[in-house]
């Protein structure tokens, strides 16, 4: 079980990490949303938990807790720049 991220995410990442000043990679979850769904949540993690499982893609290091797993294994992230935004 694992995720990955591209090398353009993986960029991303890096850059967003030196401009927060550090951290130690891309927490990656699913949160339950709404009524019946569920949504992603990204966010920089400073440090690791016990409940992470880390995972190092593209130079990254990317965390996820063994419940989200399951339902994110083989994800692969990538990043796209569209439009004005």
């Amino acid at each position: 079980m694992a995720i990955t991220v591209t090398p353009k995410a993986a960029n991303q990442i890096r850059k967003a990490l030196v401009k927060r000043g550090g951290g130690v990679g891309l927490r990656v979850a699913v949160k339950t949303s709404g009524c019946s769904g569920y949504a992603y949540a990204l966010e920089f993690a400073d440090e690791t938990v016990a409940q992470d499982l880390c995972f190092e893609s593209e130079g990254v290091q990317l965390l996820v807790d063994a419940v989200s797993l399951p339902m994110i294994d083989g994800t692969q992230l990538d990043w796209v720049r569209e439009g004005l935004n």
